[in-house]
């Protein structure tokens, strides 16, 4: 009688969210070598990931932060709305520090770094996987600070997603010009948005705008330096 074969342990299946093909290839080249994980699919923007979530009914979804049309904050949000039990992995080139907070409250299991190790990126899926917060230390260090602290500053509560990457973004200096181009953004809609950031966070004038996107910068990395 011949031994009955043993099937080989199902692997857990991935959906990468990124508007870079070239990305994209090469991380699914990375997960696929790993003997528990495969990529069940690709997306490059957020209505083809809430499609491809549905058909493919992946393990995890791995999010960049930007996105065109729909930022991945909020594509978080709405995969963690459609499906609550379902891990969301941010993976993004945008400073930990400023975004893995707003990350998590929006609903995503952990935040990493795309300029992280390798090994830290796949470890980071396989800790969302297993229901884990998955950031660095230093992250977990300054989330704890600012829990004991009363939350975070009033843009992080104010502010949407697009709108606190481009108040940040202002804050380091940069010029509508560039944010537009960084974003894949019109001038026209940068501006659009600096007009919605005045007016949510009752700031009069240019002035004041720089002044206080600066020292938002300021405040988000101050828990780092301490």
């Amino acid at each position: 009688m011949k031994p009955l074969k043993q099937s080989a342990p199902r692997k857990q299946q991935v959906l990468i969210v990124d508007d870079h093909p070239l990305l994209r290839e090469g991380l699914a080249c990375l997960i696929n070598r790993q003997a528990d994980l495969a990529v069940c699919g690709e997306a490059g923007n957020a209505r083809d990931a809430l499609a491809a979530a549905a058909k493919l009914k992946p393990d995890i979804v791995v999010v960049d932060i930007t996105l065109p049309g729909c930022d991945g904050l909020d594509l978080t949000k709405e995969l963690r709305k459609r499906y609550p039990k379902r891990p969301v992995l941010i993976l993004s080139m945008h400073d930990e520090t400023t975004y893995a907070g707003r990350a998590l409250r929006a609903g995503a299991r952990g935040y990493v770094m795309k300029g992280a190790p390798v090994k830290h990126q796949i470890h980071a899926i396989r800790q969302a996987l297993a229901g884990e917060i998955a950031v660095s230390s230093a992250i977990a260090t300054q989330l704890a600070r600012q829990s004991g602290h009363g939350g975070s500053q009033a843009p992080g509560k104010l502010l949407s997603a697009r709108e606190l990457e481009i108040f940040y973004l202002f804050g380091e200096g940069r010029n509508r010009g560039a944010i537009a181009a960084e974003l894949n953004l019109s001038v026209k809609t940068v501006e659009s948005h600096r007009a919605n950031i005045c007016r949510k966070l009752a700031l009069r004038g240019a002035p004041e705008f720089f002044r206080c996107a600066a020292d938002f910068v300021q405040d988000e990395i101050q828990p780092l330096a301490g």
